[in-house]
């Protein structure tokens, strides 16, 4: 490499060189973070009449900067097994006198429901740093846009075949998939180590999504559900970060 390149090279890479030299423990430094997350969810509005409690698990990227602005692109897996919704309000059609489902194999089947479903979204917010170990840590909110989904997934055992109706595509006519535009809101606390061994935030969270059905037809209605929903979460979420800096020397090594 010839010496000017080299120059160039050093004149470039300067600023974050400067920059992953700062020491945690006392200044407030820019840098990424890579987070994975957990939730407990209650249901609100209109989804409260379809499921009840859930979990998500997710993966986040982060940008804090050295003014404690948080810059966040999050996805999140939404799943339960709480179905509030009966039996013949989900598959009235296709029951029988008794209230059972006959498989394909001509006999009653056992079968199972349980919540499915996604949020992803962008988020920003602020870390106020009081009461915290260095001026990176501190209490925070966060404010994000994105798109969440959610329908009924309908499994049966292993032992029985599933009725014609709810084969291949029939299916989706009984999932109340629905979906739509989704902000949330997010107040809780981080912590980052000043040796960077561990790192987590607590939260509540609140999201809302102003969803409508996503299938051409409802086999129980017979028709397109033309309707507009509400769905509402309220959440406790914890997340685990590894951040991606580099770490400053001690100042004085003991032998």
């Amino acid at each position: 490499m010839k010496l000017r390149h080299f120059i160039l090279l050093i004149f470039f890479l300067f600023p974050f060189i400067v920059k992953a030299q700062k020491d945690i423990k006392k200044e407030c430094i820019s840098l990424s973070m890579f987070s994975a997350t957990y939730s407990y969810q209650f249901p609100g509005a209109d989804t409260k009449d379809i499921y009840g409690n859930n979990s998500t698990i997710g993966a986040s990227f982060q940008y804090k900067t050295d003014k404690n602005w948080l810059w966040t692109a999050s996805g999140n897996f939404i799943f339960g097994d709480s179905i509030n919704i009966t039996r013949e309000d989900l598959l009235g059609i296709i029951l029988d006198n008794n209230g059972e489902l006959i498989t394909g194999d001509g006999i009653y089947g056992s079968y199972a429901t349980f919540q499915r479903g996604y949020h992803i979204q962008a988020k920003v917010g602020k870390i106020f740093s009081f009461w915290a170990p260095n001026p990176n840590s501190g209490f925070f909110i966060n404010g994000g846009l994105g798109y969440l989904l959610n329908r009924v997934r309908i499994e049966f055992s292993s032992t029985a075949s599933p009725p014609a109706n709810l084969s291949d595509d029939y299916l989706y006519g009984y999932d109340r998939m629905r979906g739509g535009f989704a902000y949330s809101g997010e107040i809780g606390y981080l912590f980052m180590s000043s040796s960077r061994i561990f790192n987590f935030s607590v939260s509540l969270e609140f999201v809302q999504s102003h969803s409508k059905p996503l299938r051409k037809w409802d086999f129980n209605l017979m028709a397109p559900d033309l309707n507009t929903y509400i769905d509402r979460y309220y959440g406790i979420r914890f997340a685990v970060y590894i951040p991606t800096y580099k770490r400053m020397p001690d100042e004085f090594y003991y032998y």
